[in-house]
């Protein structure tokens, strides 16, 4: 989402780091850029006035460490600006009460429905047990989508179809998950296209009969300033507790991400950065800030991993790939681990000046790559896979017509295949002997860094 900020960032920094001192002239066109950027970028115009006046003032009030540029200063000072316009660390959910209850509201579209979904998944994982419950009364479409999504987190739903009284249907879900022991309840309540007296006053007699620990706005991040607005309104009928912005993954210029702390003075909790329920993650001003400035979000990425790979199938894979015995159905598991893990492009995103290596760069080959890989690991036996010497030339035309390739690919994917097996096997035998030096790699390669460089073979120092 921001692209186009971060890449103006980065143009403004490469300039700051060549200052060799802090002055009011020399800071004021960056700076000025900087406040350029953040308007483009559609950020409310008070909040990117008083961010550059914030910054300007820390710069220029700020004794310069001998040991760090200029420049540099200014970018941690931005940095941490950025941070406290986002919120400054992650406001978690206030669950309380027996059962808690959490109203999802928002306009008509902005994806209320989905994110209810979406953090009942959540929460599950955090050992909770979520009811979602069907509060919109007006779109048809909606319990049924509710319900959806209820069966593909093997969650109950709690529809009424039929019933127009909101308050009926909110007692009836109280009364549910009192009986079935449900701790949390999620009301997936009813939008508009626009904001209308009759919803918020809707919203008003839900919110006095189920006394909610949490009323989430969900908003669109695609909405810019205007989403600034919508908050404004229902944090003044409602006195909503914080946001969940989705649609993140798509071209939002990132404007109702850095103006809505500013303005409405609740915290983003949570934001939805793709179609699928796992693409929910908690906002945490800090590592956004990161991304923005093109610093990556390394912590983000291990969350991510740790919550696709398992634990002990990547031990079982590790002692393979110790002993060489890594096999093709292997690689295929961890082909489908990676593909869960998200788009190639958010995972390289996540890495430190990520976002600006692949500028410009088609990583769709790559995605594409993957897949033709799996195919052809697909079209062959089990036995094949296991043991992939038997693959003689007529088995490969066949593996070829199989999974829709030139029998080139499928040679060229063997080929590699060998060859990782090869590293693989040097890298069980380098473990062994430093095993036997004292040092070993429990953890894995990934280890090497926090060995004594005495241990090391001198290659590797």
């Amino acid at each position: 989402m921001f692209d186009a900020l971060s890449s103006k960032l980065q143009d403004v920094f490469r300039n700051l780091r060549g200052l060799g001192r802090i002055t009011e002239d020399n800071i004021a066109e960056a700076l000025q850029e900087v406040r350029t950027a953040l308007l483009e970028a559609d950020v409310h115009y008070q909040v990117a006035r008083d961010f550059i006046e914030r910054v300007k003032q820390q710069a220029l009030g700020t004794e310069v460490i001998r040991t760090v540029q200029p420049g540099q200063q200014i970018v941690k000072i931005i940095h941490d600006e950025l941070v406290r316009l986002l919120g400054e660390g992650h406001a978690g959910l206030n669950l309380s009460g027996q059962p808690a209850c959490i109203l999802l509201v928002g306009l008509h579209g902005s994806g209320k429905t989905t994110s209810t979904g979406k953090l009942a998944r959540l929460l599950q994982r955090q050992g909770r047990a979520p009811l979602l419950v069907g509060a919109d009364v007006y779109r048809p479409a909606a319990m049924d989508q509710l319900a959806t999504l209820g069966r593909q987190l093997n969650l109950p739903v709690f529809i009424r179809p039929g019933e127009k009284d909101v308050l009926a249907i909110a007692r009836d879900a109280l009364k549910e998950a009192k009986a079935t022991h449900r701790n949390v309840l999620l009301f997936d309540t009813a939008g508009r296209l626009q904001i209308d007296e009759p919803l918020v006053q809707e919203l008003v007699r839900l919110r006095d009969a189920v006394r909610p620990s949490e009323i989430l706005l969900v908003l669109d991040a695609a909405t810019g300033q205007e989403a600034v607005n919508v908050a404004t309104h229902f944090d003044q009928a409602l006195g909503i507790t914080g946001a969940v912005l989705t649609k993140l993954d798509g071209d939002a210029r990132g404007g109702a991400a850095l103006s809505f702390r500013s303005v409405v003075g609740k915290p983003i909790k949570f934001m939805g950065v793709g179609e699928k329920l796992e693409d929910f993650e908690p906002f945490h001003a800090e590592r956004m800030a990161q991304r923005i400035l093109g610093m990556g979000d390394v912590v983000s990425l291990v969350e991510k991993a740790a919550e696709t790979i398992d634990e002990e199938e990547a031990r079982r894979l590790e002692a393979k790939m110790r002993k060489g015995e890594f096999t093709l159905e292997d690689f295929l598991a961890q082909l489908r681990q990676m593909k869960k893990m998200g788009p190639l492009e958010s995972l390289v995103g996540l890495l430190p000046g990520g976002a600006e290596a692949i500028k410009g760069a088609d990583l769709s080959r790559g995605e594409k790559e993957f897949r033709r890989m799996e195919a052809i690991i697909c079209a062959m036996t089990p036995q094949e896979r296991r043991n992939p010497r038997i693959l003689n030339a007529r088995r490969r035309i066949r593996i070829a017509k199989g999974s829709g390739v030139r029998v080139a690919d499928v040679n060229n994917l063997l080929k590699r295949f060998a060859q990782m097996q090869a590293m693989m096997k040097k890298m069980g035998r380098l473990q062994k002997m430093l095993g036997k030096m004292g040092g070993g790699l429990p953890g894995g390669l990934g280890a090497l860094g926090s060995l004594p460089k005495g241990k090391l073979p001198r290659r590797l120092r």
